[in-house]
């Protein structure tokens, strides 16, 4: 025998009870015994709340409050069945309206709304579906019957929520429904949900989603097979779906997870539902009647498959909080009875508490509507102590909600709070209380109401995230940061197969314009996207929109050589979004200003990487960082780390005029448009002041000695025509010290060292017993001798240069990235 009970929503529409007979029809025919519970059509218990205030008010409005009840129904029913057979169905509901017209304006004449007759006028919405309901079934050719739930559930006289009173409805509900299940052709109960009534007959009311308890207490006296609760969702989700949007049905739950995630604000559920059918072990099946296949939620005392550490996420809002506190309350036994005490004279529900272990302060969590009486409450119990100034006048905060994260599993698992509130300062959350109890079943925690959907969003994404996402800014789309895009496209697939990483470009910027995307920008045309983005560029706009869009792993990628985007660094990091840079501008400004920016990744918990500054994608930054953490002292730095110079001094043999080298360098693109931009040595001076740093050294740019490459008559030439022409009469120059280092056996090299604290740019002659002899192409090197290396130096040694490489060397950082934030999420 099954207990099947449909909510308000499941019966909101006419066309529904085609649905709701079918689900009934599929249990007959599966051999069930089958008993139904209906709630009111959906919104007609609040138009019977408004209505019965209206009278009380002595507002005539009451009228036309009843009107539209009225019509509701008849034009309900005028849709719901053959024109031949509404007006006997018409009939019965009008005898029930006419009652309910005499009560209503019995209310208006009397001036009076009593808890006792606002249950009894609630009562017509169960009786006014359930008759239409139970009418529709027998036209369907079900031997349905309209059974008044007021004949065998009895309660107590606490109008709004009446209690069950077991002992007497149990053997009742037992001896009213004998027939039925001993006789499967006695019909189909159509009860009214929610409704009740005290030994004396008078009519109660469960609470609001009580017909939920009305099928639980039926299912539990009748030692049901299943109870099973229609509604208009999947089960019960990880979170509401309205706020999350990554939320997911959960197959499973055990009955007190239930209990907590329905009392913290998951509607799925009355609360009270699960306490019937606890001692016999009754599973309750949450289900969706526009989803009918769809398995639901099975609520049960020992679920097979009980998931993760974490089961849902819930909130309740309209929270405030009231703090009593002051040094008078210290070691004074009776506080907190008293405080409760005075709370449950004036019947303010707490929702939670949270108690300093100094005993200086005690705060509770209730609704806001209770503020008033609550709070006059408290300081009229502790009138004498707030006179004495022993206790403090109660602390109000308003606009608050309540998060609760619930599952068995929590239970002595190390680290989840940790999990907990690092998801929340990742996204600076600001927590007010916090409660858990013994049992761990349940962290609860008091924040702002404005926090509310980045705070479920935060510890869902923490929790429940099948893949992670990463959210990229990138600014530049020129040679390296084009080649980026087409990387990240390439590997997408190959990310998200094999490390569930999600990585998406949700922001791109060129010199002229910008382009946001939320959900990602399609890389197979950004570039036609970002051209007709109406959006200009503009820097601060940009950072403004990554912290209204408030996503989860935000990075920022800088493919520039701009020093305004490098000046916005700090204001990213402080945001927490991470940075990923090829631009060696913010990392070769002042020392203090490098400093500035490590320092702030660090303490917002984010990260700065900047690879490619050294030497593209070659793991220079990484080596030199991982030997000085495991404590490796470096004695010595070695590096060729110009591309464009490695390129000219590696071609430049005899036979060959070094201008004729550098043209054709140009011509390849291996240097700037002015050559002695690259053969200044200055770009190669900022890479060498960066590793210098990075040992530790507050080492500014000018510490950094550069011996110049070419001779004064080149770099003094006022145009690039006439330093080609000044490079041609120096060729003479570069040819004798060719000849002086072949003379010796050895090659030119142009090599930043770094030994006893000095760092020096200069041409140098290497033999063959070098490992910078062999140097070929535009290959860049770095050698380091160490205080474990030093006998052979540890050599590194690749591509410098070219928008692959380093673009490679950034898609290396951003996994980098990525990856940490995958460890962070999981134990």
């Amino acid at each position: 025998m099954k207990v099947l009970k449909f909510g308000g929503t499941s019966v909101g529409k006419p066309e529904n009870l085609n649905t709701i007979f079918q689900v009934i029809d599929r249990e007959i025919r599966n051999g069930q015994t089958v008993i139904t519970v209906f709630s009111a059509l959906s919104k007609v218990t609040d138009q019977l709340t408004e209505m019965s205030r209206l009278a009380a008010k002595r507002d005539e409005a009451y009228k036309s409050k009843f009107d539209e009840i009225r019509s509701r129904h008849v034009q309900f029913i005028e849709k719901a069945f053959p024109v031949a057979r509404c007006d006997s169905v018409i009939a019965a509901i009008e005898t029930i309206l006419a009652e309910l017209q005499d009560i209503i304006h019995g209310v208006f004449l009397l001036k009076e709304l009593s808890g006792q007759s606002l249950d009894l006028i609630l009562s017509f919405g169960e009786r006014l579906s359930n008759t239409i309901i139970a009418a529709y079934g027998r036209i369907a050719g079900y031997p349905a019957q309209y059974i008044d739930a007021r004949q065998f559930l009895v309660t107590d006289d606490h109008f709004g929520a009446a209690h069950i009173l077991p002992n007497i409805a149990n053997p009742k509900i037992a001896a009213f429904f004998q027939n039925y299940i001993a006789n499967p052709n006695a019909g189909l109960p159509i009860v009214t949900g929610f409704i009740a009534a005290t030994e004396d007959g008078v009519t109660t009311t469960l609470g609001r989603g009580g017909s939920d308890l009305t099928a639980s207490l039926i299912g539990a006296a009748l030692n049901a097979k299943e109870i099973q609760i229609w509604t208009d969702v999947n089960g019960f989700m990880s979170a509401d779906p309205n706020k999350v949007k990554e939320a997911f049905s959960l197959p499973e739950l055990s009955y007190e997870e239930a209990v907590e995630l329905s009392h913290f604000g998951a509607k799925v559920l009355f609360p009270p539902t699960i306490q019937p059918v606890i001692d016999k072990k009754i599973p309750v099946r949450i289900l969706n009647t526009f989803n009918p296949d769809f398995p639901g939620t099975v609520i049960r005392k020992n679920p097979s498959g009980n998931g993760g550490f974490v089961k849902g996420i819930t909130s309740i809002r309209n929270i405030s909080l009231l703090t009593v506190q002051g040094s008078g309350m210290i070691g004074v036994s009776g506080i907190s009875s008293r405080l409760f005490g005075a709370l449950a004279r004036v019947n303010a529900n707490v929702i939670l508490i949270s108690q300093a272990s100094s005993e200086h302060s005690i705060c509770v969590a209730i609704l806001h509507e209770s503020v008033p009486k609550a709070k006059a409450a408290i300081e009229a119990e502790f009138a004498l102590e707030i006179e004495l100034r022993r206790v403090d006048p109660v602390e109000v905060e308003n606009d608050l909600i309540i998060v609760a994260v619930v599952g068995e599993k929590m239970r002595k698992t190390t680290g989840l709070a940790g999990r907990l509130f690092s998801a929340l300062g990742e996204k600076a959350i600001n927590v007010i209380a916090i409660a858990q109890g013994s049992s761990e079943l349940n962290i609860s925690i008091v924040i702002d109401v404005h926090d509310e959907v980045p705070a479920l969003n935060a510890i869902h994404n923490a929790f429940f995230a099948k893949k992670i996402k990463v959210n990229l800014f990138q600014f530049g789309v020129g040679q390296i940061g084009s080649t980026l895009l087409e990387q990240i496209k390439t590997n997408y697939t190959y990310l998200l197969a094999n490390h569930a990483l999600d990585l998406r470009v949700v922001g791109l910027a060129n010199s002229r314009k910008m382009l946001i995307e939320k959900d990602g920008i399609d890389l197979n045309d950004w570039h036609n996207a970002l051209n007709n983005s109406t959006v200009k560029n503009d820097l601060p706009a940009l950072l403004a929109e990554i912290k209204k869009l408030n996503l989860d792993n935000n990075i920022f990628v800088d493919c520039t050589a701009s020093t305004e985007v490098a000046a916005h660094y700090e204001h990213l990091l402080a945001g927490r979004t991470s940075v990923v840079t090829a631009n060696k501008i913010g990392n070769t400004s002042s020392y203090a200003q490098y400093v500035k920016f490590r320092d702030l990744a660090k303490s917002k918990h984010v990260h700065f990487l900047y690879e490619t500054n050294a030497g593209a994608a070659l793991p220079i930054i990484s080596t030199l960082r991982d030997m000085i953490n495991s404590g490796d002292r470096i004695i010595r730095i070695e590096a060729i780390l110009s591309g464009t110079i490695s390129y000219i001094l590696n071609n430049f043999r005899p036979g060959r005029r070094f201008s004729d080298i550098v043209r054709e360098a140009k011509a390849k693109g291996f240097t700037e448009p002015d050559p002695r931009d690259d053969l200044s040595g200055l770009d190669f001076a900022r890479k060498a002041l960066i590793l210098v740093r990075e040992i530790g050294l507050p080492a500014e740019l000018s510490d950094i000695q550069i011996e110049p490459i070419l001779p004064e008559n080149c770099f003094s030439a006022p145009s690039i025509e006439t330093f080609f022409e000044e490079l041609d009469q120096s060729n003479v120059y570069f040819d004798k010290m060719l000849q002086t280092a072949q003379a010796e056996g050895k090659v030119l090299r142009y090599i930043a060292i770094y030994e006893n604290e000095k760092t020096i740019l200069k041409m140098e002659k290497v033999g063959p017993a070098h490992p910078f002899y062999s140097l070929s192409g535009a290959d860049n090197i770095i050698a380091f001798t160490t205080a474990r290396y030093s006998e052979n130096p540890l050599v590194i040694k690749g591509a410098g240069a070219g928008a692959e490489v380093t673009a490679a060397g950034v898609m290396a950082d951003i996994f980098k990235v990525a990856n940490a934030v995958m460890k962070s999420k999981s134990f």
